[in-house]
């Protein structure tokens, strides 16, 4: 059993650094671009600003969720045992990848609304939708998981039960 939970962990702590490093090229790769913009007198600095911005919150959201893998999976697993803390973790997690899509769908209607076409406005609308749908997920979830943990609070043998769990790790 130590060999599969060491291999799992070795895997997911490979798959974070690789997460890790894809964010770091994207950043790399933004900067590297906006500092063509400069140097091309051709080139539309404000669209390259939007285009960086973009690529910036993208390699955000990929290190989060990097971070994420890292901290919950490899570095400590057994800090989901207890529900409050899951909450927390989640919390968090969904927290900054509901910004990530908030930032991407405000630099997707800055571009749209600079271009010809208004009819594509559909895809900046759809992503602020979906944030706003995260958030509001986010909130129920919020809200079922406390009364729950309300109820194991009050019944001795769901926290008797929730103790012995947390105990065996």
């Amino acid at each position: 059993m130590q060999a599969y939970q060491f291999l799992t962990r070795a895997i997911f702590g490979a798959v974070s650094l690789v997460l890790m490093a894809v964010a770091l090229g994207l950043i790399i790769y933004a900067g590297l671009q906006q500092a063509d913009a400069f140097s091309a007198p051709d080139r539309d600095i404000g669209q390259a600003l939007l285009d960086c911005v973009g690529y910036m919150v993208i390699a955000v959201a990929i290190f989060e969720v990097a971070k994420y893998i890292l901290e919950e999976e490899v570095i400590d697993p057994t800090q989901m045992r207890n529900a409050g803390q899951a909450r927390r973790s989640i919390t968090k997690f969904v927290s900054t990848i509901s910004i990530a899509i908030f930032l991407e769908a405000l630099v997707a209607v800055f571009q749209t609304s600079k271009g010809p076409d208004i009819s594509m406005m559909l895809y900046p609308t759809l992503l602020l939708l979906s944030g706003v749908a995260m958030v509001v997920g986010l909130g129920v979830y919020q809200k079922l998981s406390t009364a729950a943990e309300g109820e194991v609070r009050k019944s001795p043998e769901a926290a008797a039960e929730e103790k012995a769990e947390l105990d065996r790790f």
